[in-house]
């Protein structure tokens, strides 16, 4: 139903063909699409969320480096508001953005409704993060280089825009092939390697200054794999693979998701 092709500007594979702009939220439409949802049904999804705790604490160790007196924060797709809630316990002054009704719902219990509908991004004033975050996010936007051009408008200058988006060119996306978790089509629009997000930020004058790996992000997309491949959840085969594109790609500096600290100027 949908083929990856090559972007012949940027090297980045395009999900083909895409769905209309107004058919795209039915394929969030789903219980089991976590970010979405703060249910611990099974072990999977309650290793997830203790990971992902682990996690928050980890982003915000990242970004207060980058705080100015105003400490201001966007978060775009923010899903349930987790890490918005975790920066405004530690000073930030935080604002979000999500486009599910329910997700934005629960978000905004957490952060005193400062989480919003997409629209919201052109009615902020210019340069008025600091920091802006898209965690697992840019993947998903359609019009892509627009997007862009919108949140380097919303940074301050020197502001630093954060993403994280998986990477086809790791050793789990490599075994997996077609059934590589991560390729998620069609909600995944774009996939990323390293040079294409360079070339990618580059066009809107902005620089990757650093690279950060993902590692557990490799044991939670092989576990989806094994289970898209063999259609059960195969926790030893999966927890193995990961391991093994984690220990490749301190080699190779090819992780199964990326977080890129990139400068606006």
């Amino acid at each position: 139903m949908f083929d990856l092709i090559q972007n012949s500007k940027y090297g980045f594979l395009e999900t083909f063909p895409q769905p209309a702009s107004h058919k795209l939220s039915d394929y969030y439409k789903s219980e089991d699409y976590i970010s979405h949802t703060n249910s611990r049904r099974n072990l999977f999804e309650k290793i997830y969320h203790v990971v992902r705790m682990f996690s928050l604490r980890q982003k915000l160790k990242l970004i207060n480096p980058f705080s100015t007196e105003e400490r201001t924060l966007l978060d775009v797709g923010c899903g349930t508001g987790d890490f918005l809630e975790v920066t405004k316990k530690n000073n930030w002054k935080v604002f979000g953005i999500e486009p599910n009704i329910e997700a934005r719902s629960i978000a905004n219990k957490k952060t005193e409704n400062t989480v919003f509908d997409v629209e919201q991004l052109y009615k902020f004033d210019a340069s008025s993060f600091d920091v802006i975050t898209l965690w697992h996010v840019l993947e998903h936007l359609p019009n892509l280089e627009e997007q862009l051009l919108i949140l380097k408008k919303l940074l301050r200058p020197n502001g630093v825009l954060i993403v994280a988006v998986p990477n086809h060119k790791s050793y789990d996306a490599q075994y997996y092939k077609e059934f590589w978790a991560a390729y998620d089509v069609p909600r995944h629009l774009w996939h990323f390697n390293k040079e294409s997000i360079s070339k990618l930020f580059v066009d809107v004058s902005m620089k990757v200054v650093k690279t950060k790996p993902m590692y557990f992000d490799a044991f939670y997309v092989s576990l989806l794999s094994e289970k898209y491949k063999s259609c059960r959840m195969n926790f030893f085969k999966g927890f193995w693979i990961g391991l093994l594109s984690n220990l490749k790609s301190l080699k190779t500096n090819e992780a199964s998701s990326i977080i890129y600290i990139i400068k606006n100027s």
